[in-house]
């Protein structure tokens, strides 16, 4: 049991940009200086047309801030139940740390070591995270790379390639990656990023 406003959220894909009423009215703002975790677009999204979207990916991702927002929820459980219909997931993917006093024996370079020592710098008691992963070689029988991903939003359709660059441009400005990168100096990803901006409002 986490004390009461002290278990935080992370996010930092459409957990940020896209609203969802009965997911926002149990946490607080948004701020940007959440730990530094490593992030890639490495993972194919049924649910926007395979769409290439945010995960923790240990492999492939780069460390880059993430966000984080307090849930206002007085339990870790109900701070994850939340997170879990938000995503529309199960309870196995949705990361939670109950965050420990100590660093002893914990390994400062891994995902939940980074974490926890955020966490405690900031008096959080608990933490709550999407735990998806990269699913992109089990689905296109080829390894992760910016070269490979590429591709795979080439050979998507017209309306998947609008909702591609929507969930690429709208990703908070703090999130940076190598495909990101490259994705913004291609003609064709720019042309569909205006069509997305003016379609939705731009961020």
């Amino acid at each position: 049991m986490s004390k009461p406003g002290r278990t935080a959220i992370l996010g930092w894909g459409s957990l940020i940009w896209d609203p969802r009423e009965d997911f926002d009215a149990w946490h607080e703002q948004w701020n940007s200086d959440g730990p530094i975790l490593p992030i890639e677009f490495s993972r194919i999204s049924s649910s926007r047309d395979d769409a290439l979207t945010l995960v923790i990916d240990s492999e492939h991702g780069v460390l880059t801030p993430v966000g984080w927002c307090l849930s206002k929820r007085a339990s870790l459980a109900d701070a994850v139940g939340d997170l879990r219909c938000r995503e529309g997931t199960t309870d196995s993917q949705i990361g939670r740390l109950p965050v420990p006093d100590a660093a002893a024996g914990e390994d400062p370079v891994s995902i939940e070591g980074r974490i926890a020592n955020w966490a405690r710098e900031l008096d959080i008691q608990a933490v709550v995270w999407t735990k998806l992963a990269s699913n992109f070689e089990r689905k296109k029988k080829m390894p992760f790379s910016v070269a490979n991903a590429i591709l795979h939003l080439q050979s998507l359709q017209p309306t998947a390639k609008v909702k591609a660059a929507e969930y690429v441009w709208r990703a908070p400005d703090f999130v940076r990656t190598p495909l990101r990168a490259a994705l913004e100096v291609e003609p064709w990803f720019a042309l569909k990023s205006d069509e997305t901006r003016g379609a939705f409002n731009g961020r």
